[in-house]
């Protein structure tokens, strides 16, 4: 065919296809923006893509565990005098040095995953052209939602009207670095340190770590008003999931938030094993409720999709059924009752092939999944989620026999 043939075809077939569908969907970003992020542009701690990522992480460190060490130094606190010197203070330095860095790593990773998301709904045809304003309206309210004041402003009121009472009834109540005496985390018994972690240095990483929160609500939110629309679900589409296992991908742009959360639980362990004489068995049902729960976190605004899969798969089912019944009533007929015409040699039959592929595209729609994720990516998530607790299985076991019994185990 020549050259000057082909392209009418082209602009034939563009040309009814509908408008939107034709535009490039704007990227949609669920961390890039709001009144911190105007505050960090403003302070050149952030670029218009979240870049300069390490400014932040030296800028956070330097205003929640640097001040704390200075001044638990000064009080001679830093590594004697006390039960709980702030050297030894496993929680404080896994709190500031790990979860807020890896809470700041987080946005990045997610903006990257996330940017596409309405680009991936678009170039899978999964939007039909008439639903295209409800999503692009339910993409512009949780951009609204993202970049409003009034959410930030009561984040740092629950912070320092609850988020303090909150933090004395988890501290270990001994006399440490932050305290002057064994009566907790009462005003008139806090230190210099005491003051700056209470009032600076752990709002700020309440702050960030409720901010993820209220980000994770609102990808909810967007996912269950795209859930409203009938999506064009292919059932049998490769990825068994209809056609959205991408958003599995997305969701595992989550796990360094997670990773925060299991370095953050096991400092709150580690201190209570350390100072209280706790054993890690005593945490077993915080460990598996809490890892649960943050995993649950991530994975629930995907099920919002369940009913249109299910549905999906179903109506599949029922549409492969038929059309397999009726292609091999006709083959029986033609192939094994002696309807092929004489001349017509079986060897090399487009027909058999044929019905190979029916048959493997009816085991795609049986194995579609009904949630747009698999039970790898919960197990993977669990896991991650729970890595950093393992150090502390070294307070059950010497290091010596854990080595022993993996070479053991190996050899």
């Amino acid at each position: 065919m020549p050259p000057d043939t082909l392209s009418p075809s082209i602009d034939a077939n563009t040309r009814h296809l509908p408008k939107p569908l034709l535009e490039e969907p704007a990227d949609f970003s669920l961390v890039l923006g709001g009144p911190l992020f105007q505050l960090l542009r403003r302070a050149h701690l952030t670029g218009d893509a979240l870049t300069l990522v390490h400014r932040r992480i030296m800028v956070g460190v330097m205003l929640t565990w640097v001040p704390l060490l200075l001044l638990s130094a000064l009080a001679g606190r830093a590594w004697s005098n006390v039960p709980v010197p702030f050297l030894l203070n496993v929680e404080v330095h896994v709190r500031f040095l790990l979860a807020l860095p890896l809470l700041i790593v987080a946005e990045l990773i997610v903006h990257d995953r996330m940017r596409r998301l309405l680009g991936h709904f678009v170039s899978r045809d999964l939007i039909a052209a008439a639903d295209r304003p409800r999503v692009d309206a339910a993409v512009a309210s949780a951009l609204r939602l993202r970049n409003s004041l009034a959410p930030e402003i009561t984040l740092v009121v629950l912070i320092y009207v609850v988020g303090i009472a909150v933090r004395e009834y988890l501290a270990v109540d001994v006399n440490s670095w932050a305290t002057t005496g064994a009566g907790g985390f009462a005003p008139g018994n806090l230190s210099a340190a005491g003051w700056w972690q209470a009032l600076v240095s752990v709002p700020i990483f309440q702050f960030l770590l409720l901010r993820w929160y209220f980000r994770i609500f609102i990808w909810a939110r967007l996912l269950w008003q795209m859930s409203r629309v009938d999506l064009r679900i292919v059932a049998t589409h490769p990825d068994r999931a209809g056609g959205l296992g991408f958003l599995t991908n997305i969701v595992y742009a989550f796990a360094p938030v997670l990773v925060a959360h299991g370095v953050l639980l096991a400092g709150l362990i580690a201190d209570r094993i350390f100072f209280v004489g706790a054993t890690l068995q005593e945490f077993t049902v915080e460990i598996i409720g809490g890892v649960g729960a943050l995993v649950f976190l991530v994975i629930c605004p995907l099920l919002v999709f369940a009913p249109q899969m299910a549905r999906a798969k179903r109506r599949a089912l029922g549409e492969y059924g038929v059309l397999a019944q009726r292609y091999g009533r006709q083959f029986d007929t033609k192939w094994v009752r002696g309807g092929a015409p004489p001349d017509e040699p079986l060897l090399g039959s487009a027909d058999i092939q044929s019905l190979a592929d029916l048959g493997n595209s009816f085991s795609v729609i049986k194995e579609m999944r009904v949630v747009p994720f698999t039970k790898e990516t919960v197990f993977q998530l669990g896991v991650v989620t729970l890595a950093p607790l393992t150090p502390l299985l070294l307070t059950m076991i010497s290091l010596d026999e854990l080595l022993k019994r993996l070479l053991s185990a190996v050899f």
